[in-house]
């Protein structure tokens, strides 16, 4: 690989994880549309790890999950950390699937978004030790299902200004 090659892949995944950044804190004004389910977001930030996978490069969507888990360590604590690296990851991996076996881009969103909460879900019951938070279960999937159409959606109107950032490889 050139080295102007590399050096654009790095500013190219630089930006993407700020408009990651971006739309995190975009989400966090709106108000939880259900205050007694603590933790149920849009995950707008998804449609950046989603654009890497669909458009830039598996290595990408994965390093995206990573740095998102990582500012949340930072930021929110360990705890939010893991829950997001352990989200994220998993998501990734779910629509890297879907993608392979040649499903719509609708589909896979709204099974990246539960598999998001699912393996949050899974993180939670192995740092409480518990199986307690399983209970939550069907609720993170009825969101999951939701939130993933929304973001679904608006990857889908988001994606020609996002090839823009693209650019070649």
């Amino acid at each position: 690989m050139r080295n102007g090659s590399k050096t654009r892949r790095i500013a190219r995944t630089g930006l993407l994880f700020a408009l990651a950044l971006i739309l995190q804190y975009l989400e966090s004004l709106v108000p939880v549309p259900f205050p007694a389910a603590p933790g149920i977001k849009l995950g707008l930030s998804n449609v950046v790890t989603m654009f890497c996978l669909f458009s830039v490069g598996l290595p990408e969507a994965f390093l995206i999950a990573v740095l998102k888990g990582g500012f949340a360590f930072l930021t929110r604590g360990p705890a939010a950390g893991v829950l997001s690296l352990a989200g994220g990851l998993l998501s990734v991996a779910v629509m890297l699937v879907l993608t392979k076996t040649g499903q719509s881009r609708g589909l896979t969103g709204v099974a990246g978004a539960v598999s998001h909460n699912m393996g949050q879900l899974a993180a939670e019951c192995i740092m409480m030790r518990s199986s307690a938070a399983l209970y939550y279960a069907p609720l993170l999937i009825i969101s999951g299902v939701v939130m993933g159409t929304v973001t679904a959606y608006t990857y889908k109107a988001a994606e020609p200004y996002l090839e823009r950032v693209r650019g070649d490889t």
